[in-house]
């Protein structure tokens, strides 16, 4: 009988992963994981000591999921900032227990605006975003805010079900929000 396949650490992120994924947060558990690998607890724990590591690897997994999802280009917007803003909300429509992983949860907390305006993530977002509309750096940093408070809002009631995903409803009062925050950064 040949010898079981020896469990990695990406095996056993990735089987965290799925969990979350299809079940949510609130069923990731060292048994949970060893079940769904079919081992038991002992692999899943030579590779993370506490459940709190482990979470802190899958959440650090679903953010690269993300953050890859939403800077995959919408084909249906005509605006690369809109795509962002509708592809966040489409990844709150296609992945609801992620979502609300990475961001309604232990997880995401302590975090300010301040922090979000300034981190790595933004740059490829806030510095076309001055090219194109002729605004500084500073500028940018707040009509994002103001879009970051619309989409994420949106988002949110998507994927907790209280309101139902319409892309055309949300395309439209997404550009016509960024239309607006522009022409009042602009006076």
């Amino acid at each position: 009988m040949p010898p079981k396949a020896k469990i990695t650490r990406e095996m056993v992120i990735e089987a965290s992963l799925k969990i979350v994924r299809n079940e949510g947060a609130e069923n990731l558990n060292v048994r949970r994981v060893a079940a769904e690998l079919e081992c038991s607890t002992q692999p899943v724990m030579y590779h993370f000591k506490a459940v709190s590591d482990l979470k802190a690897a899958v959440y650090e997994a679903a953010n690269e999921l993300h953050t890859a999802y939403i800077m995959t280009p919408d084909p249906d917007a005509e605006d690369p900032f809109l795509s962002i803003g509708l592809r966040y909300i489409q990844f709150a429509a296609d992945e609801k227990h992620l979502f609300r992983f990475l961001f309604q949860s232990d997880s995401f907390q302590n975090v300010s605006f301040q922090d979000l305006m300034h981190s790595d993530e933004l740059t490829p977002i806030i510095a076309p975003m001055c090219a194109a509309v002729n605004i500084t750096e500073t500028q940018a940093q707040e009509i994002f805010k103001v879009l970051f408070f619309c989409v994420h809002g949106a988002a949110s009631l998507i994927a907790n079900n209280s309101v139902s995903y319409d892309k055309e409803h949300l395309k439209k009062k997404l550009g016509n929000t960024f239309d607006a925050s522009i022409a009042a950064m602009k006076g």
